[in-house]
C-alpha cells in the first residue's frame, strides 16, 4: 500500500507523529549515550560496602535489658536500658550501656559505647590469665584465677559473657556480694585491667623473662623453655 513505509536498510524511517516520543538510535541503550554503563553518570561498580572495607569480627554479648517507666500526663512513658559486652576473641574486650525508647536502638547505643571502651588483656597461651586477680566495684567483689587446659569457663551470668568475648577458654571465678550485672561487669574489668604479662614485667625491670621464672624454683632449662613460649 502507498501509506505503508518499509524500514529497509539504508531507507529513512518514518517521522514521529505528534505526541509520540522519538525512537532511540543505535547509539542509545545500555552501551551508548549518557545512560550507558560507561557514561559520565553511570553507576560505579567498584564501590564496596562499608562492612567489607575493613572490619574486624567482634563478638557481641547482650548481658542485661532493663525496662523503666516514667509517669507523665496522659499515661506512662517506657524506656529501655541495655548492657552489652563486645570483644574480638583475641584478648580485647569492652562493655557499654545505652538507653532509648526501643530495644534495638538501646542495644546499638550500648554496642557503640562498648567498642570505644575496649581494653587489651594479656593472655597466657591465648587461653587463660597469667595470674590471679581481684576486682571491686560498689558492693561487688570478684576473684579471677588462671586454670589449666580443659577447665573451661567457671563463671556465671555477666562474667561468663566477658570471658567468652575476651577469648579466655580456661578460668575459675567467684563473685561475692551484689548480683547487679552493672557492678559485676565493672568489677570484672577492674580485675582484668590489673593483669600483666611476664614480658612486660621483664621489660619494666630490665631483666629477662627466664630470670623471673627461675625465682619460682624452676630449673634453668625449664625456665628458658617456658620463657620461649611466652608470646605476650
Amino acid at each position: 500500500m502507498a501509506d505503508e513505509v518499509q524500514n529497509v536498510e539504508g531507507a529513512p524511517e518514518a517521522a514521529p507523529t505528534e505526541g509520540q516520543a522519538p525512537r532511540r538510535g543505535r547509539g542509545g541503550g545500555r552501551d551508548g549515550g549518557r545512560g550507558g554503563r560507561e557514561g559520565g553518570r553511570g553507576r560505579r561498580d567498584d564501590r564496596r560496602p562499608r562492612d567489607e572495607e575493613g572490619g574486624e569480627e567482634l563478638i557481641e554479648k547482650l548481658v542485661h535489658i532493663n525496662r523503666v517507666s516514667k509517669t507523665v500526663k496522659g499515661g506512662k512513658r517506657f524506656g529501655f536500658a541495655a548492657l552489652v559486652v563486645v570483644g574480638d576473641g583475641k584478648g580485647r574486650a569492652g562493655f557499654g550501656h545505652g538507653k532509648a525508647r526501643e530495644v534495638p536502638e538501646a542495644i546499638s547505643k550500648a554496642t557503640a559505647a562498648a567498642k570505644k571502651a575496649m581494653i587489651r588483656v594479656p593472655l597466657r597461651d591465648g587461653r587463660t590469665l597469667h595470674h590471679d586477680g581481684r576486682g571491686h566495684f560498689g558492693a561487688g567483689n570478684v576473684t579471677l584465677r588462671s586454670a589449666p587446659a580443659g577447665t573451661g569457663i567457671i563463671a556465671g551470668g555477666p562474667m561468663r559473657a566477658v570471658f567468652e568475648s575476651l577469648g579466655v577458654a580456661d578460668v575459675v571465678t567467684k563473685s561475692v556480694g551484689t548480683s547487679n550485672p552493672y557492678n559485676m561487669i565493672r568489677a570484672t574489668f577492674e580485675a582484668l585491667g590489673e593483669q600483666t604479662s611476664p614480658k612486660s614485667v621483664a621489660q619494666r625491670r630490665g631483666k629477662k623473662v627466664s630470670d623471673l621464672i627461675k625465682r619460682g624454683g624452676v630449673s634453668d632449662r625449664a625456665a628458658e623453655a617456658e620463657a620461649a613460649a611466652v608470646t605476650e
